[in-house]
């Protein structure tokens, strides 16, 4: 069941800013933005974090949900190693939240939040198993299996970024890094030439696009899902990339799978936020 009308706090915590609203009924109330102190305290980062929260606590709110990026227990809600803050190394941000504001609180990372944004929110709601990749500096996934996130033992589950691939990894060659890491080239300017139609540019899409086409083969091969949603910023690349992922994709030892797997780009604004609500539909 995907029931949407019980009011959640959704909160998103990104690189530089905490962005969170309140969801309800496929609708996000205003959205509230504050600047994280990424180089200050635990509770540094935490004050920012209440700060949001309180503009958006209102009588009627369920839960709280959070997504983060970085590894978390997501039974006790203990937040670890959270990329671009230093001081957030092992935070048991699910109970200091729960002490605070006296409703559940769900935590997980990123990744997952996408998917469940894309599950609950998304222009393909019909479908009960899904991948959703993030592709942008690097190469993260989230997991619906049966109609319910799987996020793993460890929350590790999704990680396709770290799977072998040639000398290095997947995420080396199927993330907007694979420009720097490759040819040494800046991916945004790679991305400004090939809007001007720059010969070199298309054809470094086209290569990256046949490692993309390697790793959604990786994700079928393992999961089989009705449905492939993929996010972040190198999506917007999609058309430049997308016939040598798919002639690749079309390589797959299974033919069925090849035929039907639907495979798109998400559509959803604030997938972020309104999948972190989706951590307390996602556990009813």
């Amino acid at each position: 069941m995907r029931e949407k009308d019980i009011p959640v706090i959704g909160i998103d915590l990104g690189a530089t800013n905490i962005r969170g609203a309140v969801v309800s009924d496929d609708s996000l109330s205003d959205i509230i933005s504050v600047r994280i102190h990424s180089e200050g305290s635990v509770e540094d980062v935490l004050a920012d974090i209440y700060q949001v929260i309180d503009a958006l606590m209102e009588p009627g709110i369920a839960a709280i949900g959070i997504g983060v990026p970085s590894v978390v227990d997501v039974i006790e809600g203990i937040v670890y190693d959270v990329q671009y803050i230093p001081s957030w190394k092992e935070v048991p941000l699910k109970q200091l939240l729960e002490a605070r504001y006296h409703k559940p609180v769900f935590v997980n990372n990123d990744a997952n939040c996408f998917v469940l944004g894309e599950y609950y929110f998304g222009r393909d709601t019909d479908a009960s198993s899904m991948v959703g990749l993030t592709i942008g500096t690097g190469l993260g996934g989230g997991i619906i299996i049966n109609d319910k996130l799987f996020a793993g033992h460890n929350c590790g589950a999704g990680e396709f970024g770290l799977l072998p691939y040639k000398d290095n990894i997947l995420e080396f060659y199927c993330s907007g890094s694979f420009f720097k890491n490759v040819y040494d080239l800046d991916g945004l300017q790679v991305f400004e030439d090939a809007k001007k139609g720059d010969v070199r540019a298309l054809h470094l899409y086209t290569e990256l696009g046949t490692h993309i086409g390697q790793a959604i083969k990786a994700v079928i091969y393992t999961y089989d899902p009705q449905l492939i949603v993929l996010g972040g910023s190198v999506s917007q690349a999609y058309k430049w990339f997308k016939d040598a992922m798919m002639n690749e994709v079309r390589t797959l030892a299974y033919t069925q799978s090849a035929q039907r797997i639907r495979i798109g780009v998400s559509e959803l604004k604030n997938s972020g936020i309104l999948g972190a609500a989706a951590l307390f539909y996602n556990a009813q």
